[in-house]
């Protein structure tokens, strides 16, 4: 967990001067208490008991400031404060595990003022601020900290990513965690219903094909032949992920995803 040594008073003293910060710690209801230390992080790092690198750490205060900079809607600037600082806590998770910020000019200004690492960070805010799921927010998140050390994810391709993401339903990026932890937790051997009548489980099985047909999971949609031979029904352990698939459930970090949000997507199948 993300905490940080603190000087009395010393939040209290820097808020009103440091909107970025503000807007980060914003996001408590969404992220917890670790907001405050991710906020520490990013604006007082000598103060901080744990360390960002200091390009990703410059570039995320820079986000901070710009967005704060102009009015939000309470609930958008909770999400973007949020979305920033599981940024934070999953950058330190990478490092600590030696994963390294990458140095393949991300972090550098191009021509007309481009940086890729603010372009995509302004991608992921304006997703999380969009939102309408906190639960996505963490993974927002969670994708620019991965992108940041991930020197073989332009972004394009991190990009391409968030578009997929925005189209999928919580309980479709909760079955996608499912099928990535497979091989730790098998997933279930009865078929999936045919046309059921509960519109909960009519719903899911919706979300599933939806997967399928977006590439994300195989196998693919089974397509019946007229005249032919009845097509096996699937099952849950019959799934598994796409390279796209695999690729969405690395950025997203969606092995994070709450055992029980697996449980009760993988319920809505029966």
């Amino acid at each position: 967990m993300l905490r940080a040594r603190v000087a009395p008073g010393m939040i209290a003293s820097v808020t009103t001067s440091e909107p970025g910060r503000v807007l980060i710690e914003s996001g408590f209801g969404i992220a917890g208490s670790m907001t405050s230390a991710a906020a520490t992080v990013v604006y007082s790092p000598t103060d901080a008991a744990l360390q960002l690198d200091d390009r990703f750490g410059a570039c995320l205060r820079e986000l901070a400031d710009d967005l704060a900079a102009a009015p939000l809607p309470r609930r958008e600037a909770a999400r973007a404060g949020a979305a920033l600082a599981f940024a934070v806590e999953h950058g330190i998770t990478l490092s600590r595990r030696d994963r390294t910020v990458r140095s393949d000019g991300f972090f550098t200004e191009r021509a007309g003022g481009r940086v890729s690492a603010r372009e995509l960070g302004e991608a992921v805010l304006l997703a999380a601020r969009a939102a309408t799921d906190d639960r996505r927010v963490r993974h927002l998140g969670c994708l620019l900290a991965e992108v940041v050390v991930s020197p073989d994810v332009d972004v394009a391709l991190a990009e391409r990513a968030l578009l997929v993401a925005r189209d999928l339903t919580w309980r479709q990026l909760a079955l996608l965690a499912a099928v990535g932890r497979r091989d730790r937790s098998p997933l279930p051997l009865t078929p999936v219903p045919v046309d059921p009548r509960a519109w909960t489980t009519w719903g899911a099985l919706e979300d599933l094909t939806g997967l399928q047909m977006a590439g994300l999971l195989d196998p693919p949609v089974a397509v019946p032949r007229p005249g032919g031979s009845a097509q096996p029904r699937l099952r849950p352990a019959d799934l598994r992920l796409t390279r796209r698939g695999v690729l969405l459930h690395r950025l997203l970090a969606l092995d994070f995803v709450r055992p029980e949000d697996v449980d009760t997507a993988l319920a809505a199948l029966t």
